[in-house]
């Protein structure tokens, strides 16, 4: 019984690990991006919209809830394709992220959930609408 739950343990902080790892890629990007006209504008709380980002490209994740290892898999690969530009061997960064999503299609389509997720929450902080947390 105590391994059941020393693996569960294990288990929930490497699956939290997984998603702040991705959150933290994410806000990095974004104050990379800040210094855009748009971000000055706007003043948007960063580390709102990252975790917002983070929530709605979840929904399109492989994975049925938050701990699921195909969800924590997600999770580390759209980590690595957010911090492509800081690694020291791009090219080949780029073959194992083909090869983590399967194909170079399946990649596309976590670049336009992850695009697309970005677009959602940008636009409910612009209209004032802060978004509220998801449950799984």
């Amino acid at each position: 019984m105590k391994k059941i739950l020393l693996l569960g343990v294990a288990l929930l902080l490497s699956g939290c690990a997984d998603k702040n790892n991705y959150e933290a890629a994410v806000l990095t990007e974004l104050e990379r991006d800040a210094k855009t006209a748009d971000a000055k504008e706007y003043k948007m709380p960063l580390d709102k919209l990252a975790a917002c980002i983070v929530e709605t490209s979840a929904k399109n994740m492989p994975g049925i809830f938050a701990l699921d290892p195909q969800r924590l898999t997600a999770y580390r690969h759209y980590t690595k394709m957010l911090t492509l530009s800081q690694s020291p061997d791009p090219k080949k960064t780029m073959e194992e992220l083909r090869s983590d999503f399967g194909s170079p299609k399946e990649l596309a389509a976590a670049r336009s959930n992850y695009i697309e997720s970005h677009l959602e929450c940008m636009a409910m902080f612009v209209g004032g609408d802060e978004p509220k947390p998801l449950e799984e």
